[in-house]
């Protein structure tokens, strides 16, 4: 592989020098970002993918729906449908993409809506009868046309963005430099029982300013799997011999959470779109077993399977420490973005 790397290494300065001067000109406001009438919070990462921003943006939701009314905007990645779109109850998973279907599945009170043009997304939004108060902006750390209110940051505990490449050689979309924009820092998927001495230990690789804060987060599992009628406890599908199906992008939690010896364990890309032909390979491997997916491939294949057969597993954001401060940060950029 590091011969391999090497060979890139040109492409990966090339990119390397392109998004710097992009992040530069921004910096310097030679290039104008927008800036909404209300607070928008961005949540993104460095790095391609699985880092956890679903569950984050989810976390946010549950956290401030209750007192602001929120609405979530996304890109809407692979979906079949073009320009701005507001979800409502006749939307398919395949107009809106399958992380807004999901969003707008479990928390219907708030708006959901995905615009490859995040300006034109959000001002959208805003000229709708009762408007939002407060945007969720998902997947959007680098759409720097947009200058958030506050910017959260997602790196993975096995895969901190201070140890990568930038693209193509490595998995940064850029330089690790463009961390500093962000005010607050999650690492994400961490063992429950990360110790004391790892964290001080991941604070001192990224090396964070003195402007931002620093959190340690881990996937919480639901206590039982759902399909559409009914549910089973996380006990009993652990012993039962199943098939796992996960279209994410770092699948390996999901599957350790759950697997025992005798499951059938399928792995298919990020946001994969599953063909007719795919159904039925996994109809007939799966036979009379129960088949337990995770909540973002549920929402593209549910009504593609027997309602007893095909099962979820909800997760969320889960604090190892310091949850109440980081509430009370996003609190802050609310209240000061409305001064």
């Amino acid at each position: 592989m590091k011969w391999l790397r090497f060979l890139l290494f040109p492409f990966g300065f090339l990119y390397l020098v392109v998004t710097s001067i992009r992040n530069f000109l921004y910096d310097q406001n030679i290039l104008k970002s927008y800036v909404a009438p209300v607070p928008v919070i961005a949540v993104g990462n460095l790095s391609t993918g699985g880092t956890g921003k679903s569950p984050q943006i989810e976390y946010l939701i549950r956290l401030l729906s209750d007192t602001h009314n929120i609405a979530a905007l996304s890109r809407g990645y692979k979906r079949e449908s073009q320009g701005f779109v507001l979800a409502d109850k006749s939307t398919s998973v395949e107009e809106v993409g399958d992380e807004p279907f999901q969003f707008f599945s479990k928390f219907p009170a708030i708006r959901v809506a995905v615009d490859a043009n995040r300006i034109n997304g959000i001002k959208q939004l805003l000229s709708l009868e009762d408007s939002p108060e407060v945007i969720l902006l998902d997947d959007a750390y680098q759409h720097r046309k947009v200058r958030a209110s506050l910017y959260i940051l997602l790196t993975t505990y096995s895969d901190l963005y201070s140890d990568d490449f930038i693209l193509p050689v490595g998995n940064l979309r850029e330089s690790k430099s463009g961390a500093k924009r962000a005010k607050i820092v999650v690492v994400t998927k961490c063992p429950p029982t990360l110790s004391e001495n790892e964290k001080q230990t991941i604070k001192n690789k990224l090396a964070l300013k003195d402007h931002q804060k620093l959190f340690f987060a881990t996937i919480g599992y639901d206590h039982q799997v759902f399909s559409k009628e009914t549910q089973l406890n996380i006990q009993d599908v652990k012993r039962t011999e199943k098939v796992m199906l996960a279209g994410i992008a770092k699948p390996e939690p999901f599957f350790n959470f759950l697997k025992n010896e005798k499951d059938i364990l399928l792995k298919y890309p990020d946001h994969h779109n599953f063909s007719d032909i795919e159904i039925e390979a996994i109809k007939t491997k799966s036979g009379s077993k129960i088949i337990v997916t995770t909540e973002k491939d549920y929402v593209r294949i549910k009504d593609k399977f027997d309602t007893h057969q095909l099962f979820y597993l909800p997760i969320k954001t889960r604090f190892l420490g310091e949850e109440k401060i980081f509430q009370e940060l996003i609190r802050q950029a609310i209240k000061e973005s409305n001064l």
